[in-house]
């Protein structure tokens, strides 16, 4: 398998674009990034797109966004094709391009990954979230992933003898690396206090333990190291793993133990040689302060029950032993599902190129980002190196 390389990287803003669509969107972070990588559409060699998007279907009554996309971003004719593995989806759409430019089989390729949650009513943004988890036991019985998330948080609290204030500095953390953030939806940093006094959603679950619905796109263009330009800043992925679980909470032997992460981790360890100890930041699925701590603790920078001992003394924030969410992650940035995993590479990049301003881990060159779908059903781990 050949080396890749990420030349390419950008974003847009994370928020409620009421005036722009999936079309608008996806060409706004392809066209951005090919510029970053010092391409141009319709006159370098671009050999794929691969497109990550969870609701485009069931929200956007779009599908096929591979073609859309394309055309959209001046691309066509080339290969393109839309990834889902739901909320993993723009992590998935990262590993795609990745395995496609390893292989051989494409020189240049573009993930992208973009959602469009906003322009719908809540029940039915809420039931096309809900189509992750388990169909039959979970989604048709009411199951919400606010109210699976706030099962696993109140088992989790029983096992350890955690408090509901002990899961905040994972929130007051996103907040303010968010807050530092230009493309960020929260942009201010909020308190402990402000975090307890926030109204409860499914009990132990509060609005700010939860991350938001929103809108964003965000890409990456990967080329082999043949392809590589004197111009280009490139990061080596160095690690692109997948892994899967039950789609089901009632399935697992252990809830509180996310296998698909934790497999992922291991085996994109495994592949590049490094290990939890050597990496200098960690881009987490934290949509919920419950998952933070059990992707933590899946990944080897925690033992089963301790992370949020470990938060509570600095260790996951910016200056810690392995700083967290370092531009916000998903709770503070915002997170459109099925672009949050491309979004967290997109930063990434940013902080291995020394280029993430107010936000920059001094002397990273070595990063784990992991994206998860459905409640841990599947999990998608890039180890970057810079």
């Amino acid at each position: 398998m050949k080396d890749v390389f990420i030349i390419g990287a950008a974003q847009t803003p994370v928020g409620e674009h009421w005036g722009l669509g999936l079309r608008e969107l996806g060409a706004t972070a392809i066209r951005a990034a090919l510029a970053d990588a010092g391409l141009e559409a319709g006159t370098d060699r671009i050999d794929a797109l691969f497109v990550g998007n969870m609701l485009g279907g069931a929200v956007n009554g779009q599908e096929n966004l591979g073609a859309l996309l394309a055309d959209a971003a001046g691309l066509l004719p080339i290969e393109a094709w839309k990834v889902e593995a739901a909320c993993a989806s723009g992590g998935a759409a990262v590993r795609a391009a990745a395995l496609a430019v390893a292989s051989g089989a494409q020189d240049v390729a573009v993930a992208v990954g973009i959602e469009k949650m906003t322009d719908t009513v809540s029940d039915r943004l809420a039931a096309g979230l809900a189509s992750a988890s388990d169909g039959d036991f979970e989604a048709s019985h009411g199951l919400s992933f606010t109210a699976l998330s706030a099962l696993l948080m109140r088992r989790y609290m029983h096992e350890t003898g955690a408090s509901r204030e002990d899961f905040a500095p994972f929130a007051v953390n996103a907040h303010a690396s968010a807050a530092k953030n230009a493309n960020a939806m929260f942009r201010e940093p909020i308190s402990v206090e402000d975090f307890l006094r926030s109204p409860l959603v499914a009990a132990p679950i509060g609005i700010l333990d939860a991350a938001p619905v929103c809108d964003g796109a965000a890409a990456v263009v990967l080329c082999s190291r043949e392809a590589l330009a004197a111009h280009h800043r490139p990061i080596r992925i160095a690690a692109s793993a997948a892994a899967t679980d039950t789609i089901g909470l009632a399935g697992r032997g252990d809830l509180l133990t996310l296998g698909a992460a934790r497999s992922s981790a291991e085996k994109a360890f495994a592949a590049s040689g490094f290990g939890p100890k050597d990496i200098h930041f960690f881009e987490a699925h934290d949509a919920f302060t419950i998952i933070t701590a059990l992707s933590l603790e899946a990944c080897g920078f925690a033992p089963r029950g301790e992370a949020l001992k470990r938060a509570a003394h600095g260790c996951f924030a910016v200056g810690g032993c392995v700083p967290l969410s370092t531009c916000g992650g998903l709770k503070g940035r915002g997170h459109p599902v099925g672009a949050s995993g491309t979004y967290q590479i997109v930063e990434a990049t940013a902080q291995l190129r020394g280029a993430a301003g107010a936000n920059q881990v001094p002397g990273a060159r070595v990063a784990l980002t992991q994206s998860i779908g459905g409640h841990g059903s599947i999990a998608v781990t890039h180890v970057l190196e810079g």
